[in-house]
């Protein structure tokens, strides 16, 4: 068994596209220069969608420009079009991450258009990044659960990676959007992608909504998952759940890892001090326990 997993932390995108405060260009750049610091492999750098949708990613050219980039760190930025590409190759970034979604009615209410519409629209993008020698990084929405219908066929899950594996993606992301999905149906669902995507090339991305999100990863694991996404102080809440939690946290899930004897690469002590600076400047509670316990322990230890 592999003992290394590669951890994605998705906080600086899909975590602060959530949270109400607007950072700073400098706070963000500071963020992704911290969590490369901590040993972080791969950490998600911004997203070039426009900012009258998203406007906590506004600035995102500036920030990508602005942060330092660690030899062997991977820096994913997320672009929705072929402009998007534009301005991620401006920049000079190595890797883009694309999304669609399992779900027939998330993604017509979430992007205006069909899942095989979807797919028509990322295959130039994926076309034009491979081109460039750029990395593909796919995401698929809402593969264990749809806030409008309700459970996802995995069928559904399967035919999409399959797909979007043929298009190019080097690697694809299976995100439980809103944090339904449990342990043994999260494992089957890996076994199936499975049999058409090979292991080494799949991603988890699991919310916390339900409190399922550690044991569904773990689940995972023992399915053959090596990577996974997870949010520094479980950064961004759930869009379609008022008030629940969002993104597990990535302490919680290396504190995990660690305790199981595998590998992350990761400062776990500089992890959960970097999840306390980042929740104290966004004005909100740390949602990581490991984290806040680890800080709690450094403080007490230092006192």
């Amino acid at each position: 068994m592999n003992d290394q997993v590669t951890i994605v932390d998705v906080g600086a995108r899909d975590g602060l596209q959530n949270e109400k405060r607007v950072l700073s260009t400098e706070l963000k750049v500071e963020l992704i220069d911290r969590l490369a610091d901590c040993g972080v492999p791969v950490v998600e750098a911004g997203s070039f969608v426009s900012p009258k949708w998203v406007p906590q990613m506004a600035g995102s050219d500036d920030v990508f420009r602005g942060i330092e980039r660690l030899p062997g760190t991977r820096y994913p930025v997320l672009v929705p079009n072929l402009q998007g590409l534009e301005r991620a190759l401006k920049v000079g970034a190595k890797e883009i991450s694309i999304f669609v979604a399992a779900s027939e009615s998330f993604s017509q209410r979430n992007i205006n258009c069909s899942i095989v519409e979807s797919l028509e629209r990322v295959k130039p993008v994926i076309e034009q990044a491979k081109a460039q020698q750029l990395r593909v990084r796919a995401y698929i929405s809402c593969v264990l659960g749809c806030p409008y219908e309700g459970d996802i066929p995995a069928d559904a899950v399967v035919s999409v990676s399959e797909q979007l594996l043929q298009m190019g993606s080097d690697e694809i992301s299976l995100g439980d959007t809103i944090g339904t999905g449990t342990p043994a149906k999260a494992h089957n669902l890996i076994m199936s992608v499975g049999d058409v995507v090979p292991m080494e090339k799949l991603a988890v991305h699991f919310h916390d909504t339900y409190g399922q999100a550690l044991a569904n990863i773990l689940a995972c694991l023992d399915a053959g998952i090596r990577i996974v996404d997870a949010s520094v102080a479980g950064l961004g809440g759930c869009p379609y759940a008022k008030g629940a939690s969002g993104n597990v946290a990535t302490e919680d899930v290396v504190y995990m890892l660690h305790g199981l004897g595998l590998d992350t690469g990761i400062d776990l002590q500089q992890l959960s001090n970097t999840g306390d600076w980042i929740s104290k400047q966004l004005n909100r509670p740390n949602n990581s326990k490991a984290g806040a316990a680890l800080v709690s322990r450094e403080t007490a230890d230092k006192n």
